[in-house]
């Protein structure tokens, strides 16, 4: 068995929790899990009330890790945290001072943007299977939600517990579908807006950036906001990013915006690593029949103008949003389908070009 992160967290499944049928993994209390130079490193957080019935399993989580193939020295540590005192942070601050030019996210191997002239083309929807279809490649994969003004990547992801922070400072995220993720959307209500100014917008993502305790990534997938604002200035000159992914549908409503999310990246200095096409086609499931709803082949024609590569297209299907909804990606819920296919395909064109 190869020492990876999915490895160690087969291992962690086997530990049961006191007084439960729930294992460590289930329960979702395995935080800031990093392997680096053979070493195994994570966090169990529990709450108060069973933190003192914990250390066997501690000791238990260890022994599973270290028996591993390839398993050096195992540190895990346990920690508790209260939910009636949730930590102080404070997302949404201006930014502070940072060193001149854009920085490597510490710990990151590359940083993906996935971006979107505009709204509607399923940005959010390609990233959460970019990320699970990287991360079932046995890749270390990190899912940023910078979509501050809609984050939807909890939902799709399925969590909705609070990031815990041991000082009010650091950042512990959480951990889906074999991806550690972070988005706004779990720091506030579902259903309450966010209404900042651009100067806040910027201090969220720098926080979300330099604060969440990523661990060891090989790659960082961020879900960018739709358009060419203040979020994707500032990743961009703040941050070192790899290459970025542009979502579109065929229509030609959806390609001109598409051209001015392509400049932007151009005009500051993000290579571009291709383009999608979303909602490429509709096959009937009874009959078979390919409809283009929204035309077909528009992206791929873009590309080839603007000298982009094409990293494939995905078809419309009603299992693509109904699992979304339900918590799990389609390449999670659906991995036989051709729309996992074309995810799966997507990512693997992705990682030869940043890994």
């Amino acid at each position: 068995m190869s020492l990876d992160r999915q490895a160690i967290l087969d291992a962690l499944e086997t530990v049961k929790i006191p007084g439960s049928d729930e294992s460590l993994v289930s329960a979702d209390v395995i935080r800031a899990l990093t392997v680096e130079d053979g070493i195994v490193r994570f966090v169990i957080e529990v709450p108060p009330d069973i933190a003192p019935k914990m250390e066997p399993v501690r000791l238990a989580a260890i022994e599973a890790v270290e028996a591993l193939a390839g398993a050096g020295k195992v540190s895990a540590l346990l920690t508790a945290h209260s939910e009636k005192r949730p930590p102080d942070l404070k997302i949404g601050r201006h930014p502070t001072a940072q060193p001149q030019g854009p920085q490597k996210v510490p710990g990151v191997g590359a940083v993906v943007a996935v971006a979107s002239g505009k709204g509607g083309v399923g940005k959010s929807t390609v990233a959460a299977n970019l990320a699970c279809a990287l991360a079932l490649d046995g890749l270390r994969v990190g899912l940023l939600d910078a979509d501050l003004y809609g984050p939807s990547q909890p939902r799709m992801m399925g969590v909705s517990k609070r990031p815990a922070s041991p000082d009010g400072k650091t950042i512990i995220p959480l951990t889906a579908h074999g991806v550690t993720m972070m988005s706004l959307g779990l720091m506030v209500a579902e259903d309450e807006p966010v209404i900042w100014r651009g100067p806040m917008l910027m201090g969220a993502l720098q926080q979300m950036l330099g604060q969440v305790q990523w661990g060891e990534l090989d790659i960082l997938v961020i879900d960018l906001p739709p358009g060419t604002g203040d979020v994707q200035m500032t990743l961009a000159q703040k941050t070192v990013v790899a290459g970025a992914v542009i979502v579109s549908t065929p229509q030609d409503i959806s390609l001109l915006d598409v051209r001015k999310a392509v400049n932007m990246f151009a005009k500051l200095k993000v290579p571009m690593i291709g383009m999608v096409e979303n909602m490429s086609a509709y096959i009937c499931p009874e009959c078979g029949h390919e409809a283009h709803i929204f035309g077909h082949g528009g992206a791929k024609a873009d590309a080839e103008r603007m000298g982009l590569p094409f990293l494939g297209e995905v078809p419309l299907d009603l299992k693509v949003r109904e699992a979304g909804d339900s918590g799990a990606p389609v390449v999670v819920a659906h991995p036989e389908s051709r729309e996992a296919e074309a995810f799966r395909a997507i990512a693997r064109r992705v990682s030869d070009v940043v890994v």
